[in-house]
């Protein structure tokens, strides 16, 4: 015959780890419980993404002030079209504000950097930010130097007439 004492034991602990699991779940989420946040949405085109997915941040100086809602193919350009999700506590970005892809550290990830501009016309949702910079390749750039584009600076001074030394010589010129 069990006693009691061992069946609420067991039954507690189960409550106990399954409080904790949800508690690690909620924890490594936005805490939305599902629902949608206070946001408005803005507009943004790319030549190119990179590494930018859905649900990655967006800062403005560091500090995390929206996310990315979705990411579509404008399929007369063939652009990258971002819809970016903004706090409603920052709705008066100015309208000159520009944006770009940053990625953290060396191979951190992805997000949109946003740089508020002068301009006194406040952004309104929905609209475009016009002024932005296409995420950069770091394996296309390093691709570009190895194989064709790094020249040493002896070869690329040549190119443009310039020699190494610009001392005056005694040989004279014909």
């Amino acid at each position: 015959m069990r006693s009691p004492r061992i069946e609420f034991a067991v039954g507690a602990f189960l409550l106990l780890a399954l409080a904790s699991v949800l508690v690690l779940a909620l924890a490594s989420t936005n805490r939305n419980w599902g629902f949608g946040s206070d946001s408005y949405q803005l507009k943004a085109r790319f030549t190119s993404i990179g590494a930018l997915r859905p649900n990655a941040p967006i800062k403005i100086a560091g500090v995390a002030v929206g996310k990315v809602a979705d990411i579509q193919v404008d399929p007369v350009k063939y652009d990258s079209v971002v819809t970016l999700a903004i706090d409603s506590k920052y709705k008066d970005l100015p309208g000159d504000t520009s944006a770009g892809i940053f990625t953290n550290g060396l191979l951190g990830e992805s997000y949109i950097g946003l740089s508020p501009g002068g301009d006194p016309e406040p952004l309104k949702p929905g609209d475009e930010i016009f002024l932005t910079q296409p995420a950069v390749d770091l394996i296309q750039l390093v691709g570009k130097y190895m194989f064709s584009g790094g020249k040493p600076a002896d070869a690329a001074a040549s190119d443009t007439g310039e020699t190494e030394s610009s001392a005056p010589t005694d040989e004279k010129q014909p």
